[in-house]
């Protein structure tokens, strides 16, 4: 445990890494939809925010969650460190931990598309004219700073064991990497798959621009929070290959500059 916790960079990087170039190599090989916009200019500054966010999150956040959960743990803070639940099998402990920090992305997610000013933040990501794996990728850095304090006090209430922290993390962004992927799955793997987890055809319904759709298939990784909510959608009115991607307002080749990124919540 100690020692992997030691390497969590290299194998958080060594995922990264794996899960980015098989989704790349599948995008190539067998894609969904053609592009709209130059890919080497799309994914220079959707990588350029990621290069800029990693830069921000590791001087402002060293350790992000994970730090967060190792502290907690040394502490014994947090409902999972109590007397109740001493006895509880650290797989049980990890499976519901993994299960309810997937629901507190949902609920956040959600709540960043129902607060204007939180929107504004989040809008970013949805403003990408084009659906890939950089997709994934792209988001504002307020945004990210928020959504770790929000993880922070959820691990922290929660007591979170770390290595749980650390396999969601991972997981999280492997399954945005390849629910955001530009890539073909036939009609019947889609169907089975997306029973439990969030498929690509799924979650390009989130980033349609009829805003019906904009607010719908919140989910990242399962998919059954928004089938209890109310909130999917099976497919686009549009259908799949004739949908228009992103907003109405952000559709100029240099609203996807880097620094036309960086500024865009301020803008009106």
């Amino acid at each position: 445990m100690n020692e992997l916790l030691d390497h969590e960079p290299q194998v958080r990087m060594a995922m990264f890494l794996g899960v980015f170039g098989l989704m790349m190599l599948w995008e190539i090989g067998s894609p969904r939809r053609a592009l709209s916009m130059s890919k080497p200019k799309r994914w220079l500054n959707n990588l350029g925010l990621l290069v800029f966010n990693s830069l921000v999150l590791r001087l402002l956040f060293p350790g992000a969650a994970v730090g967060i959960a190792v502290v907690a743990e040394s502490r014994q803070w947090g409902l999972f460190h109590q007397d109740i639940f001493e006895h509880w099998p650290a797989v049980v402990l990890t499976g519901v931990s993994l299960l309810l920090l997937d629901g507190l992305i949902w609920c956040q997610h959600r709540l960043f598309h129902s607060v204007p000013a939180l929107w504004r933040l989040h809008r970013l990501h949805h403003a990408d004219t084009d659906f890939d794996v950089t997709t994934a990728l792209r988001f504002h850095p307020l945004e990210i700073l928020l959504s770790i304090l929000i993880k922070a006090v959820v691990v922290i209430t929660l007591g979170v064991p770390v290595l749980a922290v650390l396999a969601f993390e991972i997981l999280l962004n492997a399954s945005a990497m390849f629910n955001h992927a530009n890539i073909r799955l036939s009609t019947r793997t889609d169907r089975v798959l997306r029973t439990l987890v969030v498929t690509p055809d799924m979650h390009r319904v989130h980033h349609s621009w009829h805003s019906e759709e904009t607010h719908s298939n919140f989910g990242f990784c399962l998919s059954w929070w928004d089938k209890l909510a109310g909130t999917y959608i099976e497919q686009p009115r549009d259908g799949h290959q004739h949908m228009v991607i992103g907003l109405r307002q952000f559709r100029k080749e240099r609203d996807s500059r880097l620094d036309h990124l960086l500024m865009q919540p301020f803008v009106r």
